[in-house]
């Protein structure tokens, strides 16, 4: 009888290490490792060789880089999403993927169950299973970090050395990270405590610090079609270029750089560092052309949308009826998001340099101190006199506290 099939989402790190040799102790089954490719760059060298030697039966190494730009960032980018003010979504928008795509892999080999390496204390454990009950409901789920005795990083090194497997982290440098093309997130370590400061110098993968940013500011223009960006300095890239080479521009200039405590979706708080250079660019340059194109009610609404869109592409609810309908609304007001938006990048800074857009409504003739023929600064009576009525009225009544 063949023995059951279970995928597991492997990156290589430390708990997909210690996860292939611990499940087939355990549930003496054929472990397929499936290693996602988010952008996450020379991480997925060698892969294939050492998930083998851990004891995997098959290797899979899927590219879905173009669809997570396409199909996830840009979606929550035009929602203007950004997870309790600071927070860009970087982990929580590619986990949807990376389990659709594990989903797509176990059904085509038969396999009854879906392993991850997520603790029980972290967001990604929700990410993962709620996008496997959406797609896969039949499918099983094995979370070890719920199972094992294992209690922390030091014990699955520990782990690995008295088992004979070569661990892919030092003691000493043992931060819990996380990498794609937007971003790369740290937690763990002294970051653990939050009334110490950061050591950048030892952190930072995507970025120099702004303190050791250039003198000398960097000039930018972005160009939008319909909310998506398709072209920097006036050069058109395809989606992953162009995320590359904001990256590098952003990095070298110390933006996107963020210690956030966020409110994690089992309840605790829990402290990351964040670097999002090329991504930060993207937002600040988007929300310039929203404040040119979108008129006042629909841009004040889309501000609440963008809270509630953060909130579920943060609690990994991306397949819900509720997050695509957003994104339809979203949509429709991107049709008008066209423009170039020119920025100045200066250590750690994104300043504004101008912005043009063929459905800008900005109309120098109305807004100009000038009077022109389209407004006349007498009609401001009467609507003054309109708007306040119902204060005037309070008044008139004595209703009205200066406090």
């Amino acid at each position: 009888m063949s023995k059951e099939k279970i995928v597991l989402a492997y990156s290589g790190g430390l708990d997909t290490t210690v996860i292939i040799p611990w499940l087939k102790d355990n549930y003496d089954c054929e472990v397929i490792a499936v290693c996602i490719d988010v952008g996450q760059g020379k991480e997925t060298d060698g892969l294939e060789e050492r998930a083998i030697r851990s004891g995997a039966s098959k290797f899979y190494l899927k590219d879905v880089t173009e669809e997570y730009i396409t199909n996830y960032i840009y979606p929550t980018l035009k929602a203007g999403a950004v997870y309790e003010s600071t927070y860009m979504l970087g982990t929580s928008m590619a986990r949807p993927l990376i389990a659709k795509t594990l989903v797509d892999v176990a059904l085509a080999e038969g396999a009854s169950a879906i392993c991850h390496g997520c603790t029980g204390k972290g967001n990604d454990q929700v990410r993962f299973e709620l996008t496997i009950k959406a797609l896969a409901p039949q499918l099983k789920v094995i979370a070890p970090w719920r199972i094992w005795d294992m209690k922390s990083r030091e014990d699955e090194i520990a782990y690995c050395e008295q088992h004979g497997i070569e661990c892919p982290v030092k003691k000493g440098d043992s931060y819990s990270r996380d990498r794609n093309i937007w971003h790369i997130s740290h937690e763990g370590l002294e970051l653990e405590d939050p009334a110490q400061a950061p050591n950048y110098e030892k952190l930072l993968k995507m970025s120099v610090t702004p303190q050791n940013a250039p003198d000398e500011p960097t000039a930018l223009s972005l160009d939008f079609e319909k909310g998506v960006p398709v072209a920097i300095n006036g050069e058109k890239m395809d989606p992953v270029a162009l995320l590359k080479k904001l990256n590098e521009i952003g990095g070298a200039n110390g933006i996107g750089i963020v210690d956030i405590l966020e409110n994690r979706v089992v309840g605790m708080k829990s402290r990351g560092i964040y670097e999002t250079p090329g991504g930060t660019i993207m937002f600040k340059a988007h929300e310039q052309l929203e404040h040119m194109v979108l008129d006042k009610q629909t841009y004040a609404y889309k501000q609440q949308v963008a809270i509630k869109f953060a909130e579920l592409v943060y609690s990994g609810e991306w397949f819900t009826p509720l997050r695509q309908a957003l994104s339809a609304f979203v949509d429709s007001t991107s049709e008008v998001a066209t423009g170039t938006v020119n920025m100045i990048l200066y250590k750690g800074n994104i300043i504004p340099a101008g912005t043009t857009s063929p459905n800008s409504l900005y109309d120098e003739s109305i807004a100009s101190f000038t009077t022109g023929e389209l407004y006349s600064h007498k009609d401001a009576a009467g609507f003054i006199n309109l708007f306040g009525l119902s204060m005037k009225i309070r008044g008139m009544k004595g209703l009205t506290k200066a406090e």
